[in-house]
């Protein structure tokens, strides 16, 4: 065992590390979604996820004001969506104009959920904490959708096609 910095210790430790994305919906009602590292589950009875989210991040503003999320796991072949999620703002582009995903609405909150996904839990915000810049968000969850034979997309799959 050596002494290491932190942020090369996290790296060491993180992957392969599975990537989520959280959809949520603007004040103006135009859906959004966000590539996210930091999730987990948080109990099991009732379910429940934590999203942790920049407060300088437009998907911030959305949880702010719209206190629902769907947690998507993209499935491996869904580099497109988790790109768009990831490297571009929902503040200056409309990101589902552009999917070419296939999804449909949520019969509860009307929020996207991708066909193709390895999983989809629709979560209903119950809690937040400020967690230095970010806010974790706990998501109670409310129903959940699996897609069987696709595999998640991980964290290593965004960098080899970089």
């Amino acid at each position: 065992m050596k002494k290491i910095e932190i942020s090369d210790a996290i790296k060491h430790i993180k992957n392969p590390a599975k990537i989520a994305c959280a959809i949520t919906k603007s004040p103006e009602g135009k859906f959004n979604s966000i590539a996210l590292e930091w999730f987990m589950r948080t109990a099991i009875e009732p379910p429940m996820f934590a999203i942790s989210v920049a407060q300088s991040r437009y998907s911030y503003e959305c949880l702010m004001n719209f206190r629902f999320f769907n947690l998507i796991f993209p499935a491996q072949h869904q580099h497109d969506f988790v790109s768009l999620s990831g490297f571009k703002s929902g503040r200056n582009i409309d990101k589902f104009a552009k999917l070419k995903d296939p999804w449909f609405k949520s019969s509860v909150t009307g929020l996207p959920i991708l066909h193709e996904s390895t999983a989809c839990f629709e979560c209903k915000v119950i809690s937040q904490l400020k967690s230095g810049d970010h806010t974790i968000f706990t998501g109670e969850v409310t129903k959940a959708w699996i897609t069987e034979d696709n595999k998640p997309f991980l964290v290593s799959d965004l960098r080899r096609e970089q």
